[in-house]
């Protein structure tokens, strides 16, 4: 990103009413800090004032008596600044912390929502630094930026205004370095705002790529590709190191520059002042008055890059506020009873513009019904039941469920009612028995032993170390394939669906599993229209329908017997796997 693309964001008036439309909820606590500003920029040079008064009135003409007040005056004032500057800094980052919860909280919900598209085609990784990372920096706006920053410059203003007031002349001299102070400060917030840029992006790669390998660990080292994953996680990390050491750099370098000119001007008022004979509080108040000049100058530069991070993070987390592809939920429809009829009609969808993965799709499944969906890898049979669920927006045609079209029902009743094994079985870190319930209260831990004893499944979970409570882990480590699959059984059959899908349920699964299992479906699909996935024809044989998939299109309907008899696309299929089965046997 360029240097006038990121000032054009950070003079972008409407986005910075959008990150300031969400502190509109603690309106009271941003006037107060507002006001704690003003007040505390009017307390800024008083302490140096006070200090010449000391000096120059009371210890000049030794007024010892008038001494202790006023240095019991400057005492008292003193903590009261130190107070209100105590409660300004808590409250701006109260402020600010205020904000992020309600930011991420916004964003988290929006996330929910996203079509599964989009997590198709966005790395987890970037996902994350987004609800996390960029938000945090739009609590900087509030806790490190823009008010502090505002607070600054008043402060500034106040004490330049009490100097020109006090010795205009001798202010004048002492600001004779101040252009160099500017150009040293332009410099430096233009070189610290790109090494940020580069740090901002190297930490978004850095976040994509350890979110990615960290999940797909038994790859890589099932594959022994620890050297060259490792060789990509060094290039990575060296650009961030590059990139802060870049940013180190420009501090170490203006700091100093500071200081050198902070002395120049110290030097200037000693030379002035002894030239002219000022008097010796006068001069020992405008040197309290450079250090209070400078002190924020020191970090305003600073400052300015941290609102201009913070605006880059608030504009990535507004696009993703900003992101239309949404699973809609205008459907209100929300029957007491689903009774389970699907229609597809003329169905077309891709998960990619102008590359279908389903073509022109109609077919009908009755009320109660066992249909198998088959075909070869990539056919479409799990892109179907996405669909069903409304994971995903079709492209054209229409997809009913009791003549109602899908997109017409309550998205949470809709859901409710479909029940999903997949293959790939996802637990959450957490114990059994919530990865069963999903944290729904409503469900008893004694149904949800009823059901596992239904699946087979009791005995195996009461011999885990805690039974029900067992923590499996994040994302199931602890249990095997084939376990977590039989998990998900139970938790189908306790959400009680009208209608139960079945993708690839039974692959990872070992032959006494797999009988337990049988007896299980037998039970569950009884009454219930159910879709039943596989690549083993053995296991969709007996249902009522079969519906027969190759590259997106749909080649055959009929039952077993009847494909069969047709000598078709189906019968191929079937031969193939006979003929692997005698191979393997």
């Amino acid at each position: 990103m360029s240097s006038q693309e990121t000032k054009k964001q950070f003079f972008d008036v409407g986005l910075l009413k959008r990150v300031l439309h969400f502190a509109s909820p603690y309106k009271g606590r941003f006037y107060q800090s507002i006001f704690l500003s003003i007040v505390l920029a009017v307390f800024t040079p008083i302490r140096p004032y006070l200090i010449q008064l000391t000096v120059d009135k009371y210890i000049t003409h030794k007024l010892a008596h008038a001494l202790v007040t006023i240095t019991i005056i400057q005492i008292v004032f003193l903590l009261l600044e130190t107070g209100l500057r105590f409660y300004f800094s808590y409250i701006t980052s109260w402020l600010g912390q205020a904000v992020v919860k309600d930011l991420r909280v916004t964003v988290y919900k929006k996330v929910l929502r996203l079509n599964l598209r989009q997590f198709d085609i966005t790395p987890i990784g970037t996902l994350t630094t987004r609800t996390v990372d960029d938000i945090e920096r739009v609590n900087d706006i509030f806790s490190d930026g823009l008010i502090p920053m505002v607070a600054d410059l008043l402060s500034i203003l106040c004490v330049l205004g009490v100097m020109f007031w006090m010795d205009w002349t001798l202010t004048l001299v002492c600001l004779i370095p101040f252009p160099i102070l500017i150009i040293a400060t332009y410099y430096f917030k233009e070189s610290v705002n790109k090494s940020f840029h580069r740090v901002r992006n190297a930490v978004a790669r850095l976040n994509a790529f350890v979110q990615e390998h960290l999940t797909g660990m038994y790859i890589v080292q099932a594959f022994a590709a620890e050297k060259q994953e490792f060789k990509k996680f060094e290039e990575i990390n060296k650009e961030h190191r590059n990139a802060n050491i870049k940013s180190i750099f420009a501090y170490s370098v203006f700091f100093p520059v500071v200081e050198i000119i902070l002395a120049t001007s110290i030097g200037l008022i000693v030379w002035w002042g002894s030239g002219q004979r000022i008097n010796a509080g006068v001069m020992v108040a405008f040197i309290q008055f450079l250090n209070l000049i400078f002190r924020p100058l020191r970090v305003i530069a600073d400052k300015f890059n941290v609102i201009q991070m913070g605006m880059v993070s608030s504009e990535r987390v507004f696009k993703v506020l900003d992101n239309d592809d949404v699973t809609k939920e205008e459907g209100v429809y929300a029957p007491e009873v689903v009774k389970g009829k699907i229609d597809f009609e003329k169905v077309w969808f891709g998960y990619t513009p102008n590359h279908p993965v389903l073509k022109d799709i109609s077919f009908h499944v009755q009320e109660g019904q066992t249909v198998a969906i088959v075909g070869h890898t990539g056919s479409g049979k799990t892109t179907i039941i996405s669909l069903l669920s409304r994971l995903y927006h079709i492209d054209k045609g229409a997809i009913k469920i009791d003549n109602i079209s899908i997109e017409d029902y309550n998205l949470e009743v809709l859901r409710k009612n479909i029940g999903i094994v997949l293959q790939d079985v996802f637990l959450f870190s957490g114990s059994v028995l919530d990865n069963i319930t999903l944290y729904n209260p409503a469900i008893s831990k004694e149904k949800v032993v009823e059901a596992a004893k239904l699946i087979g499944m009791h005995e195996f979970i009461m011999q885990l170390p805690g039974g029900y409570d067992y923590n499996v882990m994040e994302r199931g480590a602890t249990l095997s394939l084939g376990q977590r699959q039989l998990l998900s059984f139970i938790r189908a059959l306790l959400y009680n669906p009208s209608i139960l899908i079945l993708d690839e349920a039974t692959s990872s699964i070992d032959t006494e599993s797999e009988l337990l299992i049988e007896n299980a479906i037998n039970t569950l699909i009884s009454g219930r229209t159910s879709i039943v996935i596989a690549h083993r024809l053995s296991t969709i044989q007996r249902a009522d329908k079969i519906i027969v998939l190759d590259k997106g299109e749909l080649k055959e309907v009929g039952t077993h017997a009847e494909l069969l008899q047709k000598g078709g696309f189906y019968a191929k299929l079937h031969q193939m796997q006979f003929e692997k089965s005698k191979v393997a046997v």
